[in-house]
């Protein structure tokens, strides 16, 4: 169920922004951060090592890409000195106004939230 992850790095980061992983690979990558294990033996999640404020409201990980809420509550966990941090450290503009959909925005957030993760972890 859980394929290998790419590195968290700069570059996958990027590679977030400009679709070139794909939507499940991206939300792989959130899930595993937040500390959400895929148990293939008992075939369910192991949200153990995950946060108690998302273990309540997501026991299994939530589909970032589709559903709107948990991408509220990920944009809302990133420290407010990390929400500027694709324009800050990777030159990421945004989208032009039309040219996106929520698909687009869920994945930027979801960047952001890793690329704040590894700003946090890596200090």
């Amino acid at each position: 169920m859980i394929k290998d992850l790419p590195p968290l790095n700069t570059d996958t980061i990027n590679a977030i922004l400009k679709e070139e992983i794909d939507d499940d690979t991206v939300n792989q990558l959130v899930w595993y951060y937040l500390g959400y294990r895929y148990d293939e033996s008992r075939a369910s999640w192991d949200n153990s090592a995950v946060e108690e404020t998302w273990k309540q409201d997501y026991p299994d990980p939530p589909n970032f890409i589709e559903n709107r809420p948990p991408t509220v509550k990920l944009t809302r966990s990133i420290p407010k000195e990390n929400k500027q941090l694709l324009k800050e450290k990777l030159g990421f503009k945004g989208y032009k106004i039309g040219t996106f959909e929520p698909r687009d925005t869920r994945r930027a957030t979801m960047a952001n939230w890793l690329l704040s993760y590894l700003t946090i972890h890596s200090s």
